[in-house]
Parts: structure tokens; sequence; C-alpha cells
């Protein structure tokens, strides 16, 4: 299914025309009908001669209403460019066609309206100025036709050329995520909750799950109409009437999005493709106030020019624009940005949630340049380049990419060498790293590694978490990363301390006397009124070894003899079922101190837990 939209000047038949077209009056509040007057967004549909049947939108013309005609002209298929034959070619019929333009509409037909009004050399020269106005626009050579709403001359012409005209116009595709943007909210009695909207990027249907962006209330479908028909699923590219449940319309406005859960996040930063209207009034300089509109949202922004300090009327280039509210927004999206009183002009968006740039910046504007032009290929490797590491899922959001076509272009990537996934399988939630991204991450590690060898030359190698806070990586994503770069034989893991493929401890002949005079001097003694001393990168090395047991601030064991003292109390705590510290002393044989330090190490073993002033089993080891 299609949809078709007006544009043109106020006063210049567009309602009328379309009520003459489908038999439904578009004009639906009142007091549109008491000014004769479009205010807001009407909707309609008719059934074309080939049986194909197309929704209208219809849209007011006056300039005070230019934000309305925005929020419904973004999904349209076709444009009808209305112009009265009594007065011709008019400011807003310039403005409209140029946010047709700047919207990326490239079907069209323009339809002189009133045409029992004028005689045919008036109409001759209506013709001459539209041809002339359309020069340079998507909608230049567009056919021309003529009607009379009021009497139906030529609306059978009309409505066979828009036949024609969507002949060979593309499906929406359906990238599996679906989009409503809400341009309607309202009350039905018995129903509760509808929106309206036209769907693009997927499909609904009646019983499914979905999420309001940006709010982030949860809501189901409780029943779906397009031209007030019910249906089971809606497909791109519809005109749709969305009966939700659990949200109450007062919590809904205009802008918001219908799409399903976890997937679309609204972003406050976006990265555009800035074209300034030839007849734009004002030249539009760095952290410029604007308004910011795409689909049915509106919102202030800052647009930061990213090569220019200034751009002129005609003039176009890399902008990142600043949203004062979020707003869902996904890869290609369309815009427009107006100053209070004009159409400056607009683009598409070419990153979503990006990150604030150096301006004059050559390889942001590279990566923005392969983001816009290069292959699917090319444009994944760009959006994975601005936010790596990221999962797949996301990387298809960012590219408007199904989930399918971002995991085999993924995979291709991977397989060409050009990325790096963490994991087994290229899926959905797959972390990956570009190539570069990659082999920086990993020359930090092994540099990382290499300074600590270099200062801890008797140390087996860096604690995992020690490494993992060093990459600045955190999570599921640090144990991908750290999995990953064991496998590839970057580091080796040993008993949990990592290090450098070669590094070796290597202990002089006297270093090794020291410790084993330490370890027989504790075996020999084990609560020593002093405790004998040893090098601290040597306790550090015998401890890593299990050879000696550090149970607390100055008090050390040999292994041995911190075993059995292990088991006895675990075997007091099996027979008795608690223990104290004065238990402990006498049963050792030692002081208070040493007794404190066996229960407070065992309660830090997870062995024991204490209770009051007693100890209680947890588990044996």
């Amino acid at each position: 299914m299609y949809v078709i939209g007006t544009a043109g000047h106020v006063d210049h038949g567009k309602s009328t025309l379309v009520l003459s077209m489908t038999g439904i009056d578009p004009d639906r509040l009142d007091e549109e009908k008491q000014r004769g007057m479009t205010i807001d967004l009407g909707f309609a549909w008719v059934t074309l001669p080939s049986s194909r049947e197309v929704s209208v939108v219809d849209v007011p013309g006056h300039e005070r209403f230019i934000k309305n005609m925005l929020a419904g002209v973004g999904g349209v298929d076709l444009a009808l460019l209305v112009v009265a034959a009594d007065e011709s070619v008019m400011p807003q019929t310039k403005e409209h066609l140029a946010i047709l333009d700047l919207l990326g509409v490239e079907r069209g037909l323009v339809v002189i309206t009133k045409k029992d009004l004028a005689d045919a050399d008036t109409l001759e020269l209506v013709e001459l100025e539209i041809e002339d106005v359309l020069k340079g626009t998507k909608l230049e050579g567009s056919r021309v036709v003529s009607a009379a709403a009021t009497t139906g001359e030529g609306i059978p012409e009309l409505l066979a050329a828009i036949d024609f005209a969507l002949d060979d116009s593309l499906r929406r595709r359906d990238l599996g995520r679906p989009r409503l943007a809400i341009d309607r909210a309202f009350s039905v009695s018995g129903f509760g909750t509808v929106v309206t909207g036209t769907l693009i990027d997927g499909t609904l249907a009646v019983g499914q799950e979905v999420e309001i962006v940006p709010s982030g209330k949860r809501s189901r479908i409780r029943g779906l109409q397009s031209h007030q028909k019910k249906i089971d699923i809606a497909e791109p590219g519809n005109r749709v009437a969305v009966n939700l449940s659990g949200v109450a319309t007062d919590e809904i406005e205009r802008g918001e999005v219908v799409t399903t859960p976890d997937w679309l996040h609204p972003t406050r930063a976006v990265d555009v493709r800035l074209r300034l209207l030839k007849a734009a009034q004002h030249n539009v300089r760095h952290n410029y106030p604007a308004t910011f509109h795409a689909h049915a949202s509106e919102t202030p922004a800052i647009v930061r020019l990213l090569e220019n300090d200034e751009l002129k009327p005609g003039d176009e280039g890399w902008a990142q624009i600043y949203l004062h509210e979020a707003v869902p927004l996904a890869r290609g999206d369309r815009f427009v940005i107006r100053s209070p009183d004009t159409t400056l002009g607009g683009g598409y968006v070419v990153d979503v949630d990006a990150s604030r740039h150096r301006r004059n910046h050559a390889p942001t504007i590279e990566r923005l340049e392969r983001l816009a032009a290069g292959s699917p290929t090319a444009q994944l490797l760009s959006a994975l380049e601005a936010t790596e590491p990221s999962n797949v899922r996301s990387l298809a959001r960012r590219a408007n990419l199904t989930d399918n076509e971002a995991i085999d272009l993924t995979r291709q990537a991977v397989d060409e060498g050009s990325a790096v996934a963490l994991g087994k399988e290229v899926v959905l939630g797959a972390q990956v790293y570009t190539l570069a991204g990659w082999t920086r991450l990993s020359a930090k590690a092994q540099q990382s590694l290499a300074t600590y060898h270099v200062q801890n030359p008797l140390r087996t190698g860096m604690a995992r978490e020690e490494l993992r806070s060093r990459l600045g990586v955190t999570g599921t994503l640090a144990n991908l990363v750290l999995s990953t770069l064991e496998d590839s034989g970057t580091l080796i893991d040993d008993a949990g301390l990592l290090h450098l493929p070669g590094h070796l401890v290597e202990v002089s002949a006297q270093q090794q006397a020291e410790m084993d005079e330490f370890v027989a001097k504790l075996a020999s003694d084990p609560f020593p009124l002093e405790q004998p001393k040893v090098a601290p990168e040597l306790m550090a090395l015998l401890s890593e070894h299990a050879k000696v047991v550090r149970a607390g601030d100055g008090v050390t064991f040999d292994a041995a003899t911190w075993a059995r003292l292990q088991a006895q109390v675990v075997e007091h705590l099996q027979v008795n079922g608690n223990v104290t510290v004065a238990e402990v002393r006498d049963m050792q044989g030692t002081s208070r101190k040493y007794a404190l330090a066996v229960l407070e190490h065992l309660d830090d073993l997870k062995i024991t837990r204490r209770q009051g002033d007693e100890r209680v089993l947890l588990t044996v080891t």
C-alpha cells in the first residue's frame, strides 16, 4: 500500500480536492469546518482504477501550520503539489515544494485546482510558472493535471495519473524493525487509546508487545485498522490505526514512535548531511539554534558545523545536530530544520548516538563520507568504527540494515579480516571490533603486561581484574576480550594470573635461599613473637605458588601449617557446630592474635561465617 500526501499554499483547494477524489472530508476539526481552512493533518483513502487502494494525507497550507504539515508529509510515497489556477505559484507552494525535496520525496504530480475559474491562456501560464519552480528539484518534470474539484472535472484523469505514477514505485523495505511515528492519539469509547501513523521498516501484528519511544512505556496491540477495516497484520507503507492497551491517551505525544521493544533508543546527537535551501533567508553559522523536524517529531536543536564556520543558502556540508530532547531516529532518516519563521534546509541522518567530534577533523569527515556513500560492508564498518565495540544488533540499527543483513555483513567483514568478533559465533548479541580497534586494544594489553613484567619480575603475571581495569572493559565484555586474547595466544592465563608468552620468573640462587630459609622458619615456629622477614617481591612469589598463606596483616603461615590449622577448626565445627576465638587459641596453643587471624582468613575464604562472637561452618574444602 502507498501513501499520497498533499502540499501547497493555503486556500488552493487541497482538502476540497481530497474530498472530491475520495468522498471523505479530511477536515475533521470543528474549527477547520467553521473557518474553511485546514489546521491539522487530515486523512482519507481511495481505490484507484487499478483496484490499488492508497492512503491520502492532507496537510495544512498556511505558514503558521508548517510544523503540522511536516508531521504528516514525511512518510509519503507520492506528493500532490496543489496550485490554484486563479493564484498560481505562491509562497507556501515554494516552501512546501522545498520541504518535499529535502525529505527526499521523488515522485509527484502537480494538480492545478479550480480549473473552472481560469481560461485556457491562464492555465497555460500557470503551467509555465509551475515548470519553472520545479526546476532543480526532485519533482522536476512531474506530470501536471488540471481539475475542478467542485464539479469533478479532471478527477478521473487525476486518479489514473496517480495509478500510473505508482506503477514503478518501490515497495517499502521490511527491515524487521517496525516504526510507526505517531501523528495522532485519541480515545475510542469501549476500546481505549488509539494512535495513527504511517508504518515503515517492519510489520505490526495484533497481540504483539510494543514499546513507545522515547517514553519507554510498554503496551500490547489490541487491534489494528487500515482505512477503517480490521486487519491482523500491518505491513510497511500502510497508514495504520493501532489500538494500544495499558497506556492512556494523555501519556502519548505526537512524534513518539511505536516499535518492538529494546532496539530503538532515542538520541540527543546525530551526524547529518545538511543542505540549505537556495531560498533560505538566513545563513547558518556554527552552533546555530534551529527547530529539528523528523517524521512527526519536532524539537529545538543546535546545529554544529563540522567543516565550515558558516553555510550560506544553497550550500551543503557535514554537521552534527544536538537535540534538546531525545528523538528516536535511524540512519537514513530525512529531516528539516527551520528558524522560527522559515524553512532553512534539511538532509539525512548518517549516524545516530553520535559522540561529539573535533571540527575540521579529516578522519571524522572521511568516516562520514564512507558511511554515506560506501558499500553496505563499508557502511557497517564505519558505524562500528564510531562506537566499537558494538553488538551486531546495534550495528543493524546504526547502518539501517535488517538483523540478518547485519549478521551476514559482519561475518563477511570477519572473514575478510577487517573486523574481529568476540566469541565463537557471529550472532546478534556478538561483540565486534574493527581490525584497527582490536589491534589497538591488543597492543594496549601487551604493553600493560610488558610493563608489569618489568616492574614485577618475580610475579607470574597480572591479576585478571587489574588488566580488565587497565583496558577499560568491564562485565561480560571484559571476559570476552580476555578470552579472545588468550585464544589468539596474545597472553596466557596461569591460574588466574595473566602474562605474555615467554615470560618466566627467574630466581637467583641467593633469592631461592632466602625463600627457603623464610619458609623453614615459619614451619619451625608457626606462632613466633616476631614474624620472620623476607623481601616483598619474594613474599609475593611464595604466595603465588602457594608456599605460604598470608592470613592477615603481619601473620603468615607456611602451607603445611595452614592446612593443619584449617583442618583443626573445620573438624571442631563439624562436631560442635560453632567455635570462638578463645577455643581456637586453646586448641592450637597460640595467642589471641594468631587465633583471630586464622578465623578471619577462614571467613575470607568463605569456609566460616561470623555470628556474634562465634563462627559457624559454611562449607568444607
